[in-house]
Formats: C-alpha cells, sequence, structure tokens
C-alpha cells in the first residue's frame, strides 16, 4: 500500500481537513493537537506519532553522498528525500534498495511518477501544496496507483459438485464494479478471478461490495503479492481487487461471512498450469471472461475460458518463499 503524506506547514484547517477527508494516510504538522481535533490520522511533528529525527528523516538529495546518506537512515525509519530539479535517477537509486522512501512532491504529476518508478515505486509521496484541489488529485493518484496484476486465460476442464462445507463471502467497504474480482485459489500457486455481487438476478438484490470468495481453506492474494487464507481475513484488513484488464486497486474488508453450504470445485488449466478452486455452488458465484463479463459457476462448462492469475508457490505466512513445497 503506498502511503499518501501531506505537509500542513505552515498549518491551515482547510488543507489539513481535505487531506483527512481525501484519506491521507499521514500529516506533517508542527503541533499534532490540532490534527488531534479533526480525527484520527497518524502525524510526523515533536508531539507527534512520528517524531523527526527519531522515526522520519529529511535529507535533500544532491550527490553520490546524500544519496547513500538517506540509504543509511532508511534503516532506522522512513525517509523523506527532495530533489533540486525532481530528478528520477537518484529516487530509483534509493526505491531500488529501500522500502521506506518518501518522495516529496508538489503536483499530482510528480506523485504519479514517484509511484512508479523501477515499477514498484517509492513507499509513498509527501505532498506539499496550497492547493485543497491538488490534494484531492494526488489522493486519486494514489489510490490508483496499485500495480497491474498479469492475468492468464484458463480452459476450464473439470466442474464437480463436492458436497457440503464452509464458504467465505468477502464484503468489503467499497462498491465495486462488473469486470472485477478477487484472484482466489486452492493453493498459492494459482488463482481464478471471482466477480463480485454486481449483478441483477431474480433471486437476490445485489450486493455490490461483496465476492463470495470460496471455501474457508481458498488462498486469496493480496496487496504486496502476499496471500491469506479467507477464514483469516477480518474487519480492517486489505484486500486486492483487479479488473480484467490487469490494473489492480486495494479495498477495506468491512465483514467477513462463513456459512455452511453446498460447495462445487472448478479446475482449468493454461498451458502448463493448472488452478482449482472451491466455490458456492449456486447462480450467483461467477467468473470473469477475458472480456470482463461474468459467467454464473450455474453455467459454466468444460472449455470455457474464465480469467486468473499463475503465481510463484509456496507461501509462509503469506509471503513467498523458496523452498520445497508441493500443493495439489
Amino acid at each position: 500500500m503506498k502511503q499518501f503524506w501531506v505537509d500542513i506547514r505552515p498549518w491551515r484547517k482547510d488543507l489539513a481537513t481535505t487531506a483527512i477527508e481525501s484519506g491521507a494516510d499521514v500529516l506533517v504538522v508542527d503541533d499534532a493537537a490540532r490534527v488531534r481535533e479533526l480525527g484520527r490520522v497518524t502525524t510526523v511533528a515533536k508531539d507527534g506519532d512520528l517524531v523527526p529525527g527519531k522515526d522520519v528523516f529529511l535529507i535533500d538529495i544532491t550527490d553520490k553522498a546524500t544519496e547513500e546518506e538517506a540509504l543509511r537512515l532508511s534503516r532506522q525509519g522512513y525517509v523523506i528525500v527532495r530533489t533540486q530539479d525532481w530528478t528520477v535517477i537518484p529516487l530509483e537509486n534509493l526505491v531500488a534498495q529501500s522500502d521506506r522512501i518518501i518522495a516529496a512532491v508538489t503536483t499530482a504529476d510528480e506523485a504519479a511518477v514517484a509511484l512508479t518508478v523501477l515499477e514498484r515505486g517509492a513507499a509513498g509521496i509527501l505532498l506539499s501544496t496550497g492547493d485543497p484541489g491538488e490534494i484531492r488529485r494526488v489522493a486519486k493518484v494514489v489510490a490508483g496507483s496499485g500495480a497491474e496484476v498479469a492475468l492468464t486465460t484458463f480452459e476450464v476442464t473439470r466442474i464437480a459438485p463436492v458436497g457440503m462445507g464452509d464458504r467465505v463471502c468477502v464484503d468489503t467497504c467499497s462498491l465495486l464494479a462488473d469486470g472485477e474480482g478477487m484472484l482466489v485459489g486452492n493453493t498459492s500457486s494459482a488463482f481464478l478471478m471471482v466477480h463480485p455481487e454486481t449483478l441483477e438476478n431474480p433471486y437476490v438484490a445485489p450486493r455490490p461490495f461483496r465476492v463470495n470468495a470460496g471455501a474457508v481453506h481458498a488462498y486469496i492474494l493480496l496487496p504486496g503479492e502476499k496471500t491469506a487464507y479467507l477464514a483469516d481475513l477480518t474487519t480492517g484488513d486489505r484486500v486486492l481487487v483487479a479488473e480484467h484488464t490487469g490494473a489492480t486497486r486495494e479495498a477495506v474488508v468491512g465483514r467477513v461471512k462463513i456459512e455452511r453450504r453446498p460447495l462445487l470445485l472448478v479446475e482449468a488449466k493454461a498451458g502448463g498450469a493448472k488452478v482449482s478452486l472451491v466455490l458456492q455452488n449456486a447462480e450467483t458465484i461467477r467468473l470473469v471472461r477475458e472480456d470482463g463479463s461474468a459467467v454464473s459457476v450455474a453455467n459454466l462448462a468444460v472449455g470455457d475460458r474464465v480469467l486468473g492469475s499463475v503465481a510463484e508457490g509456496g507461501r509462509h505466512f503469506g509471503v513467498a518463499v523458496k523452498e520445497t513445497i508441493r500443493e495439489k
């Protein structure tokens, strides 16, 4: 998750309010008490949650020596880096070696560059501006800065009822759209894209915040290429929502519903890659086709083509590890 920091020095209540309402993660201020009157948000200040010179450092990048100093300080905390002409190369050098670099920017265009250098981007940006509109523009850039996920088209090879079990509905704090989905799989090496409940049907009203994602044991792909068991998700967690184009964004989990339901096994392949997922056996559960349209598991047939993703298998607490692990 990219961090959105806003510099509110000198203090302006309108800028602070706009930043908080736009979803800023951190405010840099002279007096943290003023922020606490407006809402709960992390502050950088002498009396703040993060203390300058202890948890956060500011470095002006002017030469190789200051680059190296920024890298050294990043081992102790976050480092805000500024460049005189906003050159990309020093930022690339730092991003390649640290995940605690916060790039100082003044516009949405600068933020877009900082969040995409070397594809992975800086850990976040610190915006300095006197324009509330620019805060909102940068917030949109940060919200849309999720890395793309490589999607694969799988051909369905088997569909079989497997009996009763516990499945998980992931209810998010966002309204999801047609053509989006969550990537879920029986193993951590391959996932199918499960469509949200956005579509009209004669049986139940749409729930556009919900993905009926699969059985409790399944892995779900999270931001940062991590995974979690569906059963372990809880309120406040962040999950990855992917578009059928591969673009991604994050959504906050508002609720998880686990209920006993009849289940269905779907297996598919793409070249040498195989994927499987146990889903609820119901007409409202859908997978995603290549064009972004949804196909109900009730109408799914062998030979149908659906979207998914192939990943590096083998996980330890959700993080990919290089060791001998077999999943099947």
